[in-house]
């Protein structure tokens, strides 16, 4: 494996996570910040690690990711979406494991749109009959 760089883009709800991938100590860097303090919250450092450890490619990778858009959640699947892609096109033998834990599918849910003359996306003025 000769210093190649893979690049992936990852998305969910309104996030888009740009990933640069190459071999290396596995330091991950968010928007030019180290993930511990792009992400505050565990859960979504342990999300985006897990495409990582279900390939047991841990510490093997540096990546580098630009997210935008979304909440700090929804950026961490939109990197974990990107890390997956990334990892599937390294090696197609690892798309199984990916596929099997869902890495690789985009996660549909998305916000819905405000309906014009109305309140909300779902919420309807009330009714009044008399």
């Amino acid at each position: 494996m000769a210093q190649q760089l893979i690049h992936a883009v990852g998305k969910r709800k309104a996030a888009v996570a740009r990933v640069w991938m190459k071999p290396g100590s596995g330091k991950i860097t968010v928007n030019n910040r180290p993930m511990e303090e792009y992400l505050a919250r565990e859960t979504d450092r342990m999300m985006i690690i897990e495409p990582l450890r279900v390939t047991e490619k841990e510490g093997q990778f540096d990546i580098k990711v630009n997210v935008r858009g979304g909440g700090i959640s929804g950026q961490a699947g939109a990197i974990r979406h990107g890390i997956s892609r990334a990892l599937a096109s390294l090696d197609p033998e690892l798309r199984e494991p990916l596929k099997r834990g869902g890495f690789l599918t985009r996660d549909p849910r998305m916000k819905e749109r405000k309906k014009y003359g109305q309140r909300g996306a779902r919420a309807r003025f009330q009714y009044s009959k008399r």
